[in-house]
């Protein structure tokens, strides 16, 4: 799993469902899980301090020495490994390539070695970035959430047919229309004194296209003065902060904390609408997470969103600010009605991390071919 400093939160949520359903299976695998902590080397030095190329230094050199280290120590304790996101596909130079597996949840961390002309970047970064998919390219099993991902990994010649393997994701059991213990929503949304929100959940970076997010926001402001929007993610750049600010958005903005799901439940389903304005997504978990609470979501009409939300979304051509205001106008107005509520759970109740932990464990059974627990 990848360390917890990274601030991935759909990462660690992916790791620990997927250990979490494999105790489900005591008869057939023995789960260990590994996750070390990123030390404060470079961090822990005075000239240094806490800046951010401090951190990255600190987390380059866990990904690409202190991490495979540790590895190669427990590669003999273990029938199988399973790396969980992709970005530290690396980690297959270090173990046996003949028994681990990785997901890869999306290509992002590959553009600039499979796409140059799509993302460019400097050479210390293309090496990086190419030393981890040939991590991903050894690995004896590759693991895809959606058929987008298999259709792209296959188009660039990454792993050949017969190593992919579809496990989707799942839903938690706090996502769901009635409230869960544990849930301080009310408090988070406090500030907004009961006025109708939009919810935004997701990472800033850029292809989550938060400007566009911010121009439909202001756009429908426009129309629905007392209207805000909750952004629960990263933190915002400074073209993203000055976007805000340009457009008068500061108080009608509210970005909590990162929140337990309990609570980020109730911030889905007390929401108006959850918007996922994204121009590029491996899976998209807020889609069915909030199509679980009953909530309505109005996403980009990109294949991969399609495939997971099916005809419980509405959808929207990517980037098209005027497309998106009217059409979550006519939503909040009524005047175009958003799928049933049965519609939006059923759709979510076809993803479940029980059926993800089955898939990911007879993987790994059919790759090791002998029974008895693993």
């Amino acid at each position: 799993m990848d360390p917890r400093e990274e601030g991935w939160p759909s990462m660690d949520l992916v790791g620990e469902a997927l250990a979490e359903g494999l105790t489900a299976f005591p008869a057939e695998v023995d789960v260990a899980r590994v996750r070390p902590s990123i030390p404060r080397v470079l961090r822990g030095l005075p000239s240094v301090g806490n800046s951010k190329a401090a951190f990255n230094a600190d987390r380059l050199l866990t990904r690409f020495s202190l991490y495979p280290t540790r590895l190669l120590r427990e590669r003999r304790g273990h029938d199988a490994f399973h790396v969980v996101d992709h970005t530290y596909a690396q980690l297959v130079h270090a173990l046996p390539a003949d028994r681990t597996g990785v997901f890869c949840h999306d290509l992002d961390a590959f553009r600039s070695v499979l796409e140059p002309h799509r993302e460019p970047r400097p050479a210390w970064f293309r090496l990086m970035a190419r030393t981890t998919l040939k991590g991903l390219e050894r690995a004896a099993i590759v693991f895809h959430g959606t058929q987008q991902v298999r259709e792209e990994l296959l188009a660039h010649g990454v792993v050949p047919p017969e190593r992919l393997v579809w496990a989707p994701y799942g839903v938690s059991p706090e996502y769901r229309p009635a409230p869960v213990p544990g849930d301080a929503s009310d408090a988070v949304l406090a500030p907004l004194h009961g006025r109708p929100y939009l919810l935004h959940v997701g990472s800033a970076i850029r292809r989550k296209r938060l400007d566009v997010l911010f121009d439909v926001f202001a756009a429908l402001r426009a129309r629905h003065p007392d209207l805000m929007l909750v952004q629960q993610g990263g933190d915002l750049d400074t073209a993203q902060q000055a976007r805000v600010a340009r457009l008068g958005l500061e108080d009608a903005l509210l970005r909590p904390p990162r929140q337990e799901r309990a609570t980020l439940a109730g911030l889905y389903r007390k929401a108006r609408a959850v918007l996922v304005p994204s121009e590029a997504e491996g899976f998209g978990l807020p889609v069915i997470e909030a199509l679980a609470c009953g909530v309505p979501v109005v996403a980009s009409d990109l294949p991969v969103l399609r495939e997971v939300g099916a005809d419980a979304c509405t959808y929207c051509p990517v980037g098209d600010v005027a497309a998106w205001t009217d059409t979550v106008d006519a939503l909040l107005t009524g005047r175009g009605p958003a799928p049933e509520p049965e519609t939006r759970r059923a759709r979510a109740a076809r993803f479940t991390w029980s059926a993800h932990a089955r898939t990911v464990l007879d993987a790994y059974l059919h790759r090791l071919d002998r029974p008895g627990r693993v």
